[in-house]
């Protein structure tokens, strides 16, 4: 089985293989998490959330964020514990040593970030074309998806000082689209013609009680929270990641939080729950009402391109980097850990992870009626859930590796609370999760047993052809 290296600070590249360059200060990695978290999940599916539980849509958001919360300070531990790329799958690795557990922890993140960069592109079409007036078939829309998904692997192998920064600009426009959400509902309200009765009034589907509705309406809410996750996998590009990662991390998970609640509470004070849910652009829906016929209206199709792109964006450099970490410390195929010798970028993990969201965009878009959105989204949560629920597991196994230096300390109840909640969210039965969300998370994993199995025959041959040491 291949090693994990002992625990220590972000390394440099070894030999002739250079290291990954470090250019994140906290500013950036503040705008790094907070860009990451804001996006496709609440421009495209606080409708949905409301088409589940009603007008108190705010809170399954209040709830995915407690949930985030408590899995995050798991995550901090283990990070400034480990201030290593490969995030999730590392510490997995680490407390248990299965290398086929680690190879499915380290998939199913990759899987989580591609599903999540594949639904954030078919947003940004269908964006585009709401933008700009263009009645497009689901071919066209398709095209556009995977031309944008091009754009980001320019972008990307560019370099993460420009994609960072450029993160800097989306995550800006994302935030303005956000406030001129909150600032124009805000106008409505205190003109008298909002309805807050709708805010704590629950309105379930008739196949679903009040407390699997707001489970349901949690596992889709949870998708809007995720991207805290993301920034470990950024720790060897971080400038003294022990020290700045659990500021930030909280810092962004609070400013994200309030925002939700915001214009969730918005959203259904302005907008009637039904008109709400029936919308593929719900935000678009609520600025229109709140100000028909102003000009303003028609600029957040356009911002709401921007903030899928941020998501897409930062999906996909979170796993290439992950592919690159297990690459570095032998799990993956050595190929994966190859770094450009001028940009410093690990342009082989990039190149992979394209063509894996670029074949899922394509193979989901084209079912007929599929909700590739929600449908993409919700595989995302369900996905990342299931990680969560290990790494909180793992922080505890690894309480008996004692590191040297000061490091965060997530205590003992919040890992088992997260552990709990995290399975609760993932159970059918309990999530009210549609099938196809499992049957798509069922096709990926399995794929990623095959290439695992594939893989440890491919080791097992090379070892069986390597003369025995005299």
């Amino acid at each position: 089985m291949a090693q994990i290296s002992p625990p220590s600070s972000a390394q440099p590249g070894s030999g002739d293989q250079p290291g990954l360059k470090q250019v994140m200060g906290p500013g950036l990695l503040l705008l790094f998490i907070v860009g990451d978290i804001l996006g496709t999940g609440i421009y495209a599916l606080t409708g949905q959330v409301a088409g589940e539980v009603g007008g108190a849509a705010w809170l399954p958001f209040a709830i995915a964020f407690i949930v985030a919360l408590i899995t995050a300070c798991s995550y901090m531990e283990l990070v400034t514990k480990y201030p290593q790329a490969a995030g999730a799958a590392l510490y997995v690795h680490k407390a248990f040593g299965k290398h086929v557990l680690t190879f499915l922890v380290c998939f199913a993140v990759m899987c989580s970030g591609i599903t999540s960069a594949s639904a954030a592109s078919r947003a940004f079409a269908a964006n585009l074309a709401a933008g700009f007036g263009l009645d497009v078939g689901n071919g066209v829309i398709l095209l556009i998806a995977v031309a944008f998904m091009l754009l980001v692997l320019a972008v990307n192998l560019r370099g993460v000082g420009e994609s960072v920064k450029l993160n800097v600009v989306l995550t800006a426009v994302e935030l303005s689209g956000l406030l001129l959400v909150i600032v124009l509902s805000m106008y409505f309200i205190l003109g008298g013609h909002a309805d807050f009765s709708r805010v704590v009034a629950f309105e379930t589907p008739a196949d679903k009680n009040v407390f699997l509705a707001i489970s349901a309406a949690t596992s889709l809410a949870f998708f809007a929270m995720v991207g805290f996750e993301d920034s470990v996998n950024m720790a060897e590009e971080t400038k003294n990641p022990t020290r700045i990662f659990p500021r930030m991390l909280f810092t962004g998970l609070g400013i994200t939080g309030l925002i939700y609640l915001l214009v969730s509470i918005c959203a259904v004070a302005v907008v009637p729950v039904g008109r709400l849910a029936e919308s593929e652009t719900p935000l678009v829906t609520v600025v229109q009402t709140a100000t028909p016929g102003v000009p303003i209206a028609d600029l957040l199709p356009f911002i709401s391109m921007f903030a899928v792109a941020n998501s897409a964006l930062i999906n996909m450099l979170m796993a290439s980097r992950l592919l690159y970490g297990m690459s570095k410390q032998g799990v993956l195929p050595p190929f994966l850990a190859k770094v450009h010798p001028s940009r410093r970028t690990p342009h082989s993990a990039i190149l992979f992870t394209t063509a894996l969201a670029i074949g899922l965009i394509t193979f989901v878009s084209l079912v007929p009626d599929s909700p590739v959105v929600a449908l993409l989204g919700g595989t995302t949560s369900l996905l990342l859930l299931a990680v969560f629920a290990t790494v909180n597991v793992s922080v505890l196994v690894l309480r008996k590796d004692q590191t040297a230096g000061e490091h965060f300390n997530a205590g003992r109840v919040l890992p088992v609370a997260g552990t709990i909640t995290c399975l609760y969210l993932v159970l059918p039965w309990s999530s009210g999760r549609p099938a196809g969300q499992y049957e798509i998370a069922g096709v990926l994993l399995a794929i990623g047993i095959i290439l695992w199995v594939v893989s440890w025959l491919s080791g097992r041959r090379k070892a069986a052809g390597t003369p025995s040491a005299r």
